[in-house]
């Protein structure tokens, strides 16, 4: 009996891949590593809250639900994900992937409009960016996941108004304020860095990264 457990102890070993907190690929290949790393059993219902064009799930396979508040992106249901159109404990994961550039600049490389679905700009009240929507949509994103569900979001930080703007804590503290348990970071490198061909010098780094953050709607990671 004893060597049996030995067996299935080397098995679990050998299945365990540790996941590098640094990320250089895409998202997608990203993603499909995150599903099988954090959750404690496979997803049996994931909720893209931003689908958008559904790049995150190219090659994946996982039984997901697109919501996006645009139609046009023809999402499986057209909604707020801040008054999501759903029960209580429905999901497994929950991701979210809110737009980096409140109001929008231009690349001469990257057409962030068409890519990212960036309509609305955000107003001087609420200081020019979308930290705003955190705290709505992280207090449903905790309603609709079961226990121990996953909340998986991506973040950038930017300068905007000639101030940093540190997006990834506002929605740490938003999380953690509706009962999140902020659980890991993965950065995840840019091809290039987002750059606005109306300033000649900026007196900051270029943001090449962004990060996805790891949440469970629980009161431990491990």
């Amino acid at each position: 009996m004893g060597e049996i457990l030995k067996i299935s102890e080397i098995r679990k070993e050998k299945s365990y891949q540790p996941l590098s907190s640094v990320w250089f690929g895409e998202d997608n290949e990203l993603l499909k590593l995150m599903l099988e790393f954090y959750p404690r059993q496979k997803p049996r219902l994931i909720l893209d809250a931003t689908i958008n064009r559904g790049r995150f799930w190219i090659g994946n396979n996982y039984p997901v639900i697109g919501l996006d508040i645009n139609r046009r992106y023809r999402p499986d249901i057209v909604g707020d994900n801040m008054q999501m159109p759903f029960r209580s404990e429905s999901f497994d994961v929950v991701v979210y992937d809110p737009p980096h550039i409140p109001n929008q600049g231009k690349d001469r490389q990257k057409d962030f409009q068409d890519r990212f679905g960036l309509g609305g700009k955000s107003p001087k009240e609420n200081g020019y960016n979308f930290s705003h929507l955190y705290a709505p949509f992280t207090e449903e994103a905790f309603r609709v996941l079961i226990p121990e569900g996953i909340l998986l979001c991506k973040i950038t930080d930017y300068i905007h108004h000639h101030r940093y703007q540190w997006a990834h804590v506002e929605i740490i503290n938003a999380a953690r304020g509706v009962g999140f348990r902020a659980c890991d970071c993965i950065i995840k490198v840019r091809k290039g860095p987002i750059i606005d061909p109306r300033w000649k010098k900026a007196h900051h780094s270029r943001r090449h990264h962004c990060y996805w953050l790891v949440f469970r709607k629980s009161k431990k990671c491990e």
